[in-house]
């Protein structure tokens, strides 16, 4: 059985960009929400990597377009679980934060947050990909939200094994790799 490694998270955050730095395969992205449409799959050695669609908000989607993208996603990720050998939850660092407090102060669990739940309910092996570091100004502060907001007492830095900052535009995601390059050591011994 082949193993996966499935980048999923919001529209926009870079999860296109980061599967293309990651598998050398290069693959549609976008600057508006909803570029990819559905999983695009790439094998690497014995590792087949997934770049899941983006969920959420996409401007000019209508909300049952958005919703069928929602459980098409949950669905997928239900129904292959035992052969995902790491969820990597794709953040945007630099807006993760602003996201959070507004959903937050609607009385509303943030996406984000109910992702990383789903995923750690799910019993998958997750890693958050906290992207767009380039853009943060106090990246061990953001850093520590991030966590605190996942559930997870800071500081993020006992975090290195679940917690990436990365900039994937920037070709910035050694962080990402050891993980990857850990999960993988721990799958084959």
């Amino acid at each position: 059985m082949t193993s996966e490694i499935v980048l999923i998270g919001r529209s926009n955050v870079g999860k296109s960009t980061l599967f293309r730095q990651l598998t050398g395969k290069k693959v549609r992205v976008g600057r508006r929400p909803g570029v990819t449409v559905g999983p695009a799959r790439v094998q690497v050695g014995n590792v087949v990597y997934v770049d899941m669609p983006g969920y959420g908000y996409m401007k000019g989607a209508d909300k049952k377009v958005q919703e069928g993208t929602k459980d098409f996603i949950v669905r997928r990720l239900e129904e292959k679980a035992e052969e995902i050998l790491l969820a990597i939850q794709v953040i945007d660092a630099a807006s993760f934060v602003e996201i959070a407090d507004r959903w937050e102060d609607r009385g509303e669990v943030p996406l984000e947050v109910e992702l990383f739940e789903f995923l750690t309910d799910l019993d998958l092996a997750v890693a958050v990909a906290a992207n767009k570091m380039d853009k943060v100004v106090n990246p061990d502060a953001t850093l520590d939200e991030i966590c605190e907001r996942l559930g997870m007492l800071p500081p993020w830095s006992q975090w290195r094994d679940r917690i990436a900052p990365i900039s994937a535009k920037a070709g910035e995601i050694g962080p990402l790799k050891e993980i990857i390059r850990s999960r993988l050591q721990s799958r084959d011994s």
